[in-house]
C-alpha cells in the first residue's frame, strides 16, 4: 500500500512540475509573438539569475540586511570569468571551485 501511494505521489509531483514548464512551449510554438515581446523575453534569464545571486549575497536578518561575505568573495572571480568568456559551463565550474576553496580555507 505504501509503495503504491509513494509511486502515485512521485508521478503526481512529476506531472505538476512538468506541466507548467511544457505548456508555455506548446502554446508559443503555434503563435507568432510580436518583436517587443520577444525582446522582453530575452531579459528573463538575466533577471532570474540576478535575483538568485542577490538573494544569496544579501540576507535579511530581523530588520537588517547583512552581506554573506563568503558568497560575495566567490562572486568576484565567477563574474570576471562570466564576462570574459561568456561560457555558462566555465562560469559554473569557476563558481563551484571558488566556493569550495573558500569553504576549505575559511
Amino acid at each position: 500500500m505504501t509503495t503504491m501511494t509513494m509511486l502515485l505521489l512521485i508521478v503526481g509531483c512529476m506531472v505538476v512540475t512538468w506541466l507548467p514548464r511544457m505548456l508555455p512551449f506548446l502554446v508559443v510554438r503555434t503563435v507568432t509573438l510580436p518583436p517587443i515581446v520577444l525582446r522582453w523575453l530575452q531579459y528573463i534569464p538575466v533577471c532570474i539569475l540576478s535575483a538568485l545571486v542577490f538573494e544569496t549575497i544579501f540576507q535579511v536578518e530581523e530588520r537588517f540586511v547583512t552581506i554573506n561575505w563568503l558568497h560575495a568573495v566567490a562572486l568576484v572571480p565567477t563574474f570576471v570569468v562570466a564576462i570574459w568568456t561568456k561560457s555558462l559551463s566555465l562560469t559554473v565550474v569557476v563558481g563551484v571551485v571558488t566556493m569550495a576553496c573558500l569553504r576549505i580555507i575559511i
